[in-house]
Order: C-alpha cells, then structure tokens, then sequence
C-alpha cells in the first residue's frame, strides 16, 4: 500500500525559496518498461496562495546499483536535494494546478570515486545566509495558522536523527544540524552547528545543542528574506515564460 508522507518541514533552496516536500513512498517500477524506478510527489511553495509543482523522480538504474535500498531512511536525503537542486537550476514551475513533471534522480548527483552524493560546496558565507533564512522561513511557516503543529515536526526531525529537546508543543525551534541539509550543502553537520554559532554571536538566533531559535532582530529582517524570496520566484517564472514563447 502506498504510504502518503506529510513532511511539514521546511526546506530553503539556496536563492531563498521556503519548499514543503511530500513523497509517496515507495518507490515503484516505471510502467512504460524503460528502466527505472519512480516516486512521486509534490513540492509546495510556502508564503503563496497554493502555488506548487506535481513530480516524478525517476530513479535510474545505475543510481540503484549503488543505494542500500530504495526506503526513505536510506534515499529521503539525495531525493529531497535533488529536487531543490532542480528548483536551484529553475527546472521546475510552480503553478496552481499542473501536469506531473519528470524529474532524472540520476548519476549526476553521486560521486563513484568517493563514493557520495554531492549537490555543490557552499562557501561559509553561502551557508550563513542559508542558515538565517532557514531558521526565518521556519518561524513564519510554524507561526502561521497553515503552518504544522511544531510537536509533528520534533517528531520528524527525531525520528531523522535529530537529538531530543526540552521544549513545549509551540516552541520555535529549528533543527540546525540536519544531516541532510549538511548533503546539500555539501559540508557536514558540526560545521552547520559552527556557522550558527556566529549567528548567535551576531544576535540572530540563540543556539541550544543543534537547535536554534530566531531573536527579533533575525525577524526584524523579514523584508531582507521576503526580497530574496519575491526576487527568485521572478526569476523562476521569467525563465518558464521564456522557454513558452
């Protein structure tokens, strides 16, 4: 039976676009009789009006040859950085309502001689950046009346691997050393912690364990993220509406 996942998690993209990300797992063989394996799903774009992008990651063959298995603790991680990835190259549209779009989980995005996924190095500066408008886009998400119930999200990030934390039902809080965003970002998860704390040395968020919680004065910027945010969307839409004529 297939198993409907709500994540409620926001993932931030590096030119700042605040994505919810459900997948249907599992994975199944394509139906057309071409070699690969397909998942579907569904990426949101917060802070619209309903804006998202149907998808289908198809899985290729050589990529199956070197996962453990196709189950979400072993493929959730690459799966959801390739589709930021794809949404970092503006290959994928967001509209109301729209046709499934295909998108390659292909070989492009794993390393053979080392032996790893890679999605692109950041610099230290890009993970700061990354860092204050995940934890902004995070709060505002949790904060708003369509946003999850912070409870159901300290459940997913537990059961993901992140560390317990003493905090009632509404806190926010957000977890800074999630090893998947250290995939992304291709650095590690200590090092995501080491760059938060620089953050809480410049005021902007307080740092507890691989927790952080945004200040008003990282608030006090929203119009900083919302620019980056209106700014990539524009680029995104200028882009499809090239390719349409």
């Amino acid at each position: 039976m297939t198993q409907a996942r709500e994540p409620k998690k926001i993932w931030v993209t590096l030119g700042g676009l605040p994505l919810t990300i459900s997948l249907e797992w599992p994975f199944h063989r394509s139906t057309s009789g071409a070699d690969f394996w397909v998942l579907h799903g569904d990426i949101r774009l917060e802070n619209t009006d309903g804006l998202h992008a149907p998808v289908a990651v198809n899985l290729s063959a050589t990529v199956r040859e070197v996962v453990v298995s196709l189950e979400p603790e072993d493929v959730e991680a690459p799966v959801i950085n390739a589709l930021r990835k794809e949404v970092d190259h503006r290959q994928i549209e967001f509209v109301k309502s729209g046709k499934l779009k295909p998108v390659a989980f292909s070989s492009r995005h794993y390393d053979f001689k080392r032996g790893k996924w890679v999605f692109g190095k950041a610099t230290d500066d890009v993970i700061a950046t990354f860092l204050e408008r995940k934890v902004y886009w995070g709060t505002k998400v949790k904060s708003s009346p369509f946003g999850s119930a912070q409870g159901v999200l300290l459940a997913k990030d537990a059961r993901n691997g992140a560390p317990s934390v003493d905090a009632a039902p509404d806190e926010k809080r957000v977890w800074i050393g999630d090893p998947t965003d250290a995939q992304y970002l291709e650095t590690t998860p200590g090092h995501l912690l080491e760059i938060a704390g620089r953050l809480a040395g410049d005021g902007l968020v307080r740092v507890e364990r691989e927790w952080a919680e945004a200040t008003a004065g990282l608030m006090g910027q929203a119009g900083k993220f919302e620019a980056a945010m209106r700014a990539a969307v524009e680029a995104l839409e200028n882009k499809h509406a090239f390719e349409r004529g």
